[in-house]
């Protein structure tokens, strides 16, 4: 620690020492940059050396953070803790150590100190803000910075330290993005707390209203948490209450001088968060514009929270409430508009503000997606007036050229050239010049990755070549590319599956080949059997024709000389019966080829 004190009094910038400072106390393993332990050691050190100087400016009864400033030959010394910080930072900024070492540090120096010293802590901080909020600290140490601000404010006085404590909040803001989870209150759980105490019984000896004073605060209880008012017995209970107030504000306006009075008196007074709530002043409150306006702007505030869509079924406000919001709104607005002074301005600057809340209200419920953008690059806007669009014959310029060009060549839409399929291997030619390493092409820059590229390139194969296109189930998109387009070491590692593929085809030829002879025979012996049963079926079938010629003859003879009309008629029947013989033997002839295996197998177990 006393190599740290004495860098802490050395002059000139931190980046001069620090580094050498690091490196003569720790003799780290690595030259700028300290590994896990080493840092835990140091920061040890560090906070024990904040403690033994803020111990010694307490003794002294200097501020902390003024302790040790010297001024020499007219120059006045940085003061040593700050000093101290100085050098932790710059080591932290520049990655020398661990990032969040110098939050830590600020928070054990608050922690030690009063809230009088913290204010020129704080001030520290703020000077140090835009270095804090770079992204290799502010992702260390964001934490332990909103612990450091939380545990100051609750140290401060709501009403004492109100500067202060606007401070610290308006620090968080800069200090922490706009969608910030931590600050967003995403669930929009009310501040319940925030409680307004009243009192209860009235006062002796001084003539109040204290009805309509205990009406009147005890409408806080329901600004303060604006869910009880979906329960309709609170509903019921806060609307007349509420109609009370405006009534009494209606029957007690106010005029135009005590809105300038009450101007006049802004400009000078110094405001608290909260108005007193004496029943004593509850006359002097009434008379007052900015406390009217506090009021009515409460109730435009729960209307607006009870009206937000994007709620539960059962947290929406029911027809009847809808309706009574309405009128109370309206006559809300009303008495706004009829507060001086300027009542009619300040009702539509609330308007706008209460409009606007509805877009933070939509971005917490959708889950507070990022405002950043990617910035886009503008045009430059040319000087001059601006020029007027040309106007073409069919509605942009290339239409309107090819129309151009169809009139001077009539024939340059019916070219069977203008329009033709590629042959495969000029298609694939760039997917193959991708596949050669010696080409260097990145794999994102590749063909494969064009799904219209792959897709025209597959119906291609499939209609030229079948061959590459069964290779696309093995090797995917890259097999189907024809092989004599490949190099050598590239075409190898699909040539040898191909002849794998080739082998196994004629293996399985082989073994189909005198499965099929035997087949043949059993087709030969069936055809054979097949002729000599149709040569049976036509010999019983010409059997009944000569029956029924002969039974024709006898019939003749035993009537005598047949007539002429008689001849013709045992003609046509014997052709016709001759006819339907042969038609059946056709038949069955026919038959017995399309089932030439069935009958074949039949013949061979009857011939068995």
């Amino acid at each position: 620690m006393e190599v740290f004190r004495r860098a802490i009094l050395h002059a000139g910038p931190p980046e001069n020492f620090a580094l050498q400072t690091v490196q003569e106390v720790i003799k780290p393993q690595k030259q700028t940059k300290l590994a896990q332990d080493e840092n835990q050691l140091l920061e040890n050190m560090l906070r024990t050396l904040l403690q033994e100087l803020v111990s010694s400016a307490v003794q002294s009864g200097e501020p902390i953070m003024h302790y040790g400033q010297s001024i020499d030959d007219g120059e006045t010394s940085q003061a040593q803790i700050p000093r101290l910080l100085d050098i932790v930072l710059y080591l932290c900024e520049k990655e020398h150590v661990e990032g969040g070492m110098i939050f830590q540090l600020l928070e054990d120096l608050t922690e030690m100190s009063t809230m009088k010293n913290c204010k020129d802590i704080f001030g520290y901080i703020e000077s140090k803000q835009d270095i804090l909020g770079k992204l290799e600290l502010f992702a260390r140490g964001k934490l332990v910075m909103l612990r450091t601000c939380n545990q100051l404010l609750r140290r401060l006085s709501k009403a004492n330290d109100v500067v202060f404590c606007g401070r610290i909040l308006m620090f968080l803001a800069h200090f922490f993005p706009l969608s910030e989870r931590s600050a967003v209150n995403i669930k929009g759980v009310f501040n319940t707390s925030n409680e307004t105490k009243y009192e209860k019984d009235p006062p002796d000896g001084i003539p109040v209203d204290f009805n309509f004073y205990k009406t009147f605060w005890s409408l806080q209880e329901y600004f303060c948490n604006p869910a009880l008012t979906l329960a309709p017995t609170k509903w019921q209970k806060f609307t007349s209450s509420l109609m009370v107030v405006l009534n009494t504000f209606d029957a007690q306006p106010l005029s135009d001088e005590v809105g300038d009075a009450n101007v006049l008196e802004e400009e000078a007074a110094t405001f608290n968060i909260k108005y007193l709530t004496s029943s004593k002043l509850m006359g002097l409150e009434l008379k007052d514009p900015s406390f009217r306006r506090h009021v009515l702007v409460q109730c435009l505030i729960l209307f607006d929270y009870l009206k937000a869509p994007g709620k539960n079924d059962k947290d929406l406000p029911s027809e009847s409430m809808k309706e009574e919001m309405k009128s109370c709104e309206e006559r809300v607005k009303k008495l706004l508009e009829m507060t001086p002074p300027k009542g009619k301005d300040f009702l539509h600057s609330i308007e706008h503000i209460l409009e606007r809340e509805k877009n933070w209200v939509w971005w917490k419920r959708d889950g507070c997606p990022p405002f950043e953008k990617q910035s886009m690059e503008k045009k430059a806007v040319q000087d001059g007036p601006k020029k007027r669009r040309p106007r073409w014959r069919l509605g942009n310029k290339e239409l309107s050229q090819l129309w151009k060009w169809a009139d001077q060549n009539p024939n340059a839409l019916t070219d069977p050239q203008r329009v033709r399929t590629p042959a495969i291997t000029e298609y694939w030619k760039p997917l193959a010049e991708d596949m050669d390493p010696s080409a260097g092409i990145e794999a994102e820059y590749h063909h494969k990755n064009s799904r219209v590229y792959c897709w025209k390139g597959l119906r291609f194969s499939a209609r030229q070549d079948l061959d590459g296109f069964s290779r696309f189930t093995d090797h995917g998109i890259e097999g189907v590319v024809p092989l004599e387009l490949l190099p050598p070491h590239v075409r190898s590692r699909y040539e040898g599956k191909a002849n794998d593929r080739s082998k196994r085809a004629k293996k399985e030829d082989s073994k189909v080949a005198p499965s099929q002879a035997e087949e043949n025979q059993i087709a030969a012996s069936a055809s054979e059997n097949d002729g000599e049963g149709i040569r049976a079926d036509l010999e019983a079938s010409a059997t009944p024709v000569e029956t029924d010629v002969t039974a024709g003859t006898g019939n003749i003879s035993q009537s005598g000389t047949a007539t002429p009309d008689e001849h013709q008629k045992q003609s046509s029947d014997t052709d016709m019966g001759q006819e339907a013989g042969q038609l059946d033997a056709d038949a069955e002839a026919d038959a017995g080829m399309m089932d030439g295996e069935t009958d074949a197998e039949v013949d061979l177990e009857a011939v068995g």
